[in-house]
């Protein structure tokens, strides 16, 4: 999941398929010199349909395919007989996928279950054919409905990453360290703010078999929520965290106000973000001794913490064992 290929947002034009026109035949049989209508239904124009693929983690395929049409619905026939329905298009796109409307930007649903289809544009419906406007009064009507037009229309996808645990600091706070400790995920590391410019997604592996998805979320600096720096763009990636790990590197001038700042942030972005568990970790704590370790618990928040090295590999061990227990804890729930 490199920089180049993790694509999050993009803008499609889609145009469904219209109706088929009904049949006006009228039956012609060497014995039968009036038959009557027996014009068939046109049929149903294509829809564009989003489906739901877990193997999917990108919306890069629809940057070069920014254009779908589905196929149009052809004639009704003789002898009553229902024309072809249009062929419909399937646009696949990864669990958490927003889709928007593309000129109001009004919210149309989000798919989030593998394999849940939503029709997103309706094809147009097949005319009706002759023989249904047969009456006792008119008993050859000479015409058909004809097929519903197509339908246009712009949307936006969104990408919202899908993962257990969010990794929420400042640039540079240890947060792609830790992912490429923890999990087989290789994020480009340096000791430069703004590294992470995409999410990056990690599994990382727990006791008996299990495993739990964390996701290094690009660095947030003050005023993210007002879209300064790269903000609110990557901010919308935290939504779907059911846990969000706040990392503040040991060496802060101060531990508690950093978090503060962090969660602030949050809070003005989305006050619903403050309803997830939270939990902390301190990083780079192989730079601290047990007097310096002392001196900082004394002033932490008041949520469930960890002292980690992620170059030292230490405390991560009691890093996983604090997320399960929470994430334990949130299944029930």
């Amino acid at each position: 999941m490199s920089g180049s290929n993790f694509v999050d947002y993009v803008k499609i034009f889609c145009r469904s398929g219209k109706g088929g026109p009904g049949s006006r035949h009228l039956r012609r049989e060497k014995f039968v010199a009036k038959g009557g209508p027996d014009g068939g239904d046109g049929g149903r124009g294509g829809h564009i349909i989003i489906r739901g693929n877990r193997n999917t983690w990108t919306l890069l395929h629809l940057k070069y395919q920014r254009h779908i049409f589905a196929g149009h619905g052809a004639s009704g026939g003789r002898q009553t007989s229902t024309g072809a329905d249009g062929e419909d298009k399937y646009i696949e796109v990864p669990l958490g996928t927003v889709i928007k409307d593309g000129e109001t930007g009004e919210v149309l649903f989000e798919i989030t279950e593998h394999d849940e289809e939503r029709i997103l544009v309706k094809g147009g419906r097949g005319g009706l054919g002759n023989a249904h406007f047969k009456s006792a009064t008119n008993q050859t009507p000479r015409y058909a409905q004809p097929g519903e037009p197509e339908t246009e229309m712009s949307a936006i996808l969104e990408l919202k990453v899908l993962a257990d645990v969010g990794l929420v600091g400042f640039p540079n706070a240890g947060k792609s360290t830790l992912l490429s400790v923890v999990s087989a995920a290789k994020p480009e590391i340096a000791n430069y703010p703004f590294t992470t410019l995409v999410p990056n997604l990690g599994i990382v592996s727990y006791r008996g078999h299990r495993s739990f998805v964390m996701a290094d979320i690009p660095g947030i600096i003050e005023g993210a929520h007002e879209g300064k720096g790269l903000g609110l763009r990557f901010l919308r990636h935290i939504e779907r965290n059911s846990i969000l790990l706040f990392m503040v590197p040991a060496d802060s001038d101060n531990i508690h106000q950093e978090y503060k700042v962090l969660f602030n942030e949050l809070k003005q972005y989305n006050p619903e973000l403050l309803d997830k568990q939270r939990l902390l970790a301190i990083t780079k704590s192989d730079m601290i001794d047990d007097e310096l370790q002392a001196e900082i618990e004394a002033d932490l928040p008041d949520i469930p913490y960890v002292f980690i090295s992620s170059v030292a590999q230490q405390g991560i061990t009691e890093l996983k064992d604090m997320i399960w227990k929470e994430l334990e804890t949130g299944n029930k729930h």
